[in-house]
């Protein structure tokens, strides 16, 4: 099974509710899917989302990058050469992790394709059903109550609560959503980098003494403020999560020596796609260190990838963060992974299992 092509296509999904954080404001996934061909026939997909904010990448840069320099290098490459293939992305240029990503994941779903297997198995295998938890989108207290209840009451366990806008604000936006699920659901607090230091050590402080207890703290201060991170990580009972901290697997070794977060968020449009992302999984296992699996603003495409990942490494990813197909008006994807509210499950067909991508708009060669 050779490579003999790399055709691109734009996907638009409208969002159920604007997706807001202390970094950005989204109401619809435009996301840049990736069709590898082969000779054989067979199809590959692929996905990468433009998160300016967090990875630097744009819709025109995830074009230009596979276009001109990850597509020259793949053509005529044999998918049986995995490894190889992988080098070749991850080689092809600094930085453009969602289009190395998108790439990426396009060429694992052929491998295991290829072998006529689900990926997670070709991963190691694993119970193909999983849960994840939902997104609260920073806003108005009553609005943010609602839409936890709401949640709840669609058979989510797991919240994850976005602030970072006003400290005092967060505090009580917390404390009312805690008073209303409490008992019926986790709650995991996610700053997205909207906080400095002090202020995470405030807030947290002023959380755990009124009794709200959190599963963790994401990303509550800048992404290159790792000496910042572990400020907090020393002062707060709850378990901190490093996200924006952590692209690959370098900067992993570095946050465990210094013992800066408790947990690593996995993503693959961080990683750079799978490769990396089982790297980092493997090297938190080393260490004993949980990790979660996340997405960005994607469809089922990309994160039906990330979810065979979690699957497989199920015994260090004990965190799930999928929830992005649950997010959108609807699922543009036929086959692959069941997308149901917060169960996740993967069928047995062979790679991804994608057949369809409705409503997809190829991109002019």
């Amino acid at each position: 099974m050779k490579i003999t092509d790399i055709e691109l296509g734009m996907l638009r999904v409208p969002l159920k509710t604007p997706f807001k954080t202390a970094l950005r404001t989204v109401d619809t996934v435009e996301d840049i899917v990736v069709l590898v061909r082969t000779d054989t026939g067979h199809t590959g997909h692929g996905e990468a989302p433009a998160t300016a904010v967090i990875t630097g990448d744009t819709h025109g840069s995830i074009i230009e990058a596979i276009e001109r320099f990850i597509k020259p290098r793949l053509i005529g490459q044999e998918i049986a050469n995995l490894n190889h293939i992988c080098g070749l992305i991850q080689g092809s240029m600094e930085r453009n992790t969602s289009a190395k990503a998108a790439v990426e994941i396009a060429v694992y779903d052929l491998w295991a394709q290829l072998y006529g297997a689900p990926l997670y198995k070709m991963l190691g295998g694993g119970d193909p059903v999983i849960t994840t938890d939902i997104t609260i989108s920073v806003d108005h207290i009553d609005k943010m109550v609602a839409d936890s209840i709401a949640a709840v009451e669609r058979g989510f366990d797991s919240l994850k609560i976005k602030v970072g806008k006003d400290i005092g604000l967060d505090i009580e936006r917390v404390k009312a959503i805690h008073a209303a699920v409490e008992g019926r659901a986790l709650l995991r607090l996610d700053a997205n980098q909207g906080w400095t230091p002090k202020q995470a050590v405030f807030a947290m402080h002023a959380l755990e003494q009124a009794g709200v207890l959190l599963e963790l703290l994401e990303q509550p201060v800048k992404a290159a403020d790792i000496e910042g991170l572990k400020y907090v990580t020393e002062r707060v009972h709850t378990p901190v999560m490093a996200d924006e901290s952590v692209f690959g697997p370098a900067q992993v070794f570095d946050l465990i020596e210094r013992r800066a977060a408790d947990i690593i968020n996995i993503k693959l449009m961080k990683t750079g796609g799978l490769s990396n992302a089982i790297r980092i999984a493997d090297i938190a296992s080393l260490y004993g260190v949980q990790c979660m699996i996340g997405c960005m603003i994607e469809s089922a495409i990309s994160v039906a990838a990330a979810v065979h990942l979690a699957v497989a490494k199920a015994d260090t990813i004990t965190k799930v963060d999928l929830d992005g197909p649950s997010l959108g008006q609807f699922n543009p994807v036929e086959g692959g992974v069941i997308f149901n509210e917060s169960e996740i499950t993967i069928t047995d067909a062979p790679g991804l299992g994608i057949r369809e991508i409705r409503g997809l708009e190829m991109l002019a060669r």
